[in-house]
Order: C-alpha cells, then structure tokens, then sequence
C-alpha cells in the first residue's frame, strides 16, 4: 500500500518563509502528478500547486510568485516552498499524488500552516 507524509508545516510570522515536503513511500512504480491542496477553517479545500511527470506547474493565482513546487523523482517526494506567507495563507496543506498503471490518487494526511505575529 502506498502512503504519503507531509512534513514541514507550523507556526510563522507573516512576511516568512517554510518548505513542506511530503514523501511517498511503499511499492511505487511511477508516480505521474504531484500537487499541493490546502484547506482554511470553513472553506472547501483547494488546489495551491501542481506539477507533471514531466515537470510542468500550476499554481492558484493567489499564490503565483510566492510558491514554488518542486518534486524529487528519485525521493518520491514534492516539496513546496512558501515565501512571503500571509495570515490568510493559514490552513492544512494536504499533498496528493497519481501513482501507477491505474493512475491511482493517494493523499496525505495534511500538516496545519499557521501565519501569525
């Protein structure tokens, strides 16, 4: 079975920065996209960032210049660096992955981002 961990998540003044990783592990043959989602208290959840096996991105547009996402094929992993983090920045930030010959998604179970002064 395949699972993924989210890390990286926590408390940061507005204005700072933090990386989320999140890392798959289990029988992983091939892993196509990768993306970050993120749900504030009483909002729907929504897609922040996405990246293809070949390596091309999507982003919210609220989050374009700011974000970046990057994935390490070799780690099975995709990262997510945040720049200028605002307080309305503040959810849970879930990652999913489309894994194998049937284009499985899995998810995370999220890490909580808050930004703060």
């Amino acid at each position: 079975q395949v699972q993924l961990v989210e890390s990286g998540g926590g408390l940061v003044q507005p204005g700072g920065s933090l990386r989320l990783s999140c890392a798959a592990s289990g029988t992983i043959i091939s892993i196509y996209s990768m993306a970050w989602h993120r749900q504030a208290p009483g909002k729907q959840r929504e897609l922040v960032a996405l990246i293809t096996s070949d390596s091309t991105t999507n982003y919210a547009d609220y989050v374009k210049g700011r974000f970046t996402i990057s994935r390490d094929n070799a780690r099975n992993t995709v990262y997510l660096q945040m720049n200028s983090l605002q307080p309305e920045d503040t959810a849970i930030y879930s990652c999913s992955m489309v894994i194998g010959r049937f284009r499985r998604e899995f998810w995370g179970q999220g890490t909580q981002v808050t930004v703060s002064s």
